[in-house]
């Protein structure tokens, strides 16, 4: 089981290796939950998410002779684009597996960085199978996007940067979508902070880590259709998952429209731009604050890969995603 300690030396391992992504804030935010909040700015990590920390920690791992035959991961776009980024920085061959239909500006980074790119159909094929027989034939070694210790440790970095930056937090919000930074983070506060409070958040069509905590094992739901793409999983991998059994205090869903409202939040007062599955815990806030609890919050915005299309669509007015929820608490405050 995945262990303080081990995300302890996977922070000391990645200090000057990845960024020490700023704590940003609003008073319009805090006024509007009625408590303080601060959200952790991973959308400014290398390759634009907090995928590059866990990552990176895994190439980290590897012996010399296992670099040198290279890697193959399988990704909904931001893993493979930290994998990616990851090889090249320590010149280790890279095979990523994304969906078909992946966002563009996903596959073309990894692309950019000397990776491969195969695609599958996350309708009618096993990824896992696929990633598997590549693996068998090159001798590759798999680096998933969760499911590997040194993955959830090296995610979990970012919750010792997060207390030592706003040391009064009580609850913080992680986005889950194959669990591994919820497990990380989680697994490092209950023993440095046991006082805090860890909680997921899923797109309400894409809740396989809430169903399967209600029904005690892990539980397999239909392909999600969310705009949160990092987020469509379908079933928790098994290590994430025992990890969040133990040490999450639960998980809250959002809507499309809920998401929606959270990106054009942060860009109007935080002058950030996320993805859908980067603004997905600060959804939670305005939607879910009565399930949630106490503050102050900590929130993290998981990522900003997102292209200006998508962007449009999910912030825009008309055409868009309704934009209420946070405007709406912000106006009755």
């Amino acid at each position: 089981m995945l262990s303080a300690s081990d995300v302890d030396a996977a922070a000391r391992r990645l200090t000057g290796a990845v960024v020490r992504t700023p704590v940003v804030s609003s008073p319009a935010l805090t006024r509007t939950v009625g408590a303080p909040v601060v959200c952790k700015a991973e959308n400014l990590q290398h390759g634009g998410a907090f995928k590059f920390r866990g990552a990176l920690h895994a190439l980290l791992g590897l012996s010399d002779a296992r670099r040198a035959r290279g890697v193959v991961g399988a990704s909904s776009g931001n893993h493979g684009g930290a994998l990616a980024l990851a090889g090249h920085e320590l010149g280790v061959p890279v095979t990523v597996v994304l969906p078909a239909d992946v966002p563009e500006v996903k596959a073309d980074r990894a692309r950019s960085l000397g990776a491969q790119v195969v695609f599958y159909d996350r309708h009618t094929q096993d990824r896992d199978a696929l990633v598997a027989e590549l693996a068998d034939r090159h001798g590759y070694t798999i680096v998933p996007s969760a499911d590997h210790p040194d993955v959830m440790a090296g995610a979990g970095t970012l919750a010792v940067e997060l207390l030592d930056q706003a040391p009064d937090v009580r609850t913080v919000l992680v986005p889950v979508g194959g669990g591994g930074l919820a497990a990380g983070c989680a697994t490092w506060l209950a023993e440095a902070a046991p006082h805090v409070r860890v909680i997921g958040v899923e797109p309400e069509d894409a809740a396989d880590t809430a169903a399967s905590l209600v029904a005690g094992e892990r539980v397999q739901i239909g392909a999600p259709a969310t705009c949160a793409d990092g987020l469509r999983h379908t079933t928790p991998p098994a290590g994430p998952f025992a990890v969040n059994q133990q040490h999450l205090a639960g998980v809250v869903t959002v809507s499309e429209a809920e998401i929606g409202t959270a990106m054009r939040w942060c860009f109007e007062h935080l002058r950030m731009v996320v993805e859908p599955s980067g603004a997905t815990a600060l959804a939670a806030l305005a939607a879910r604050w009565g399930e949630i609890g106490e503050g102050p919050v900590g929130v993290v915005l998981s990522g900003g890969n997102v292209t200006w299309d998508t962007f449009a669509q999910m912030v825009g007015e008309p055409g868009g995603n309704p934009v209420r929820g946070l405007r709406e608490h912000e106006h009755a405050a």
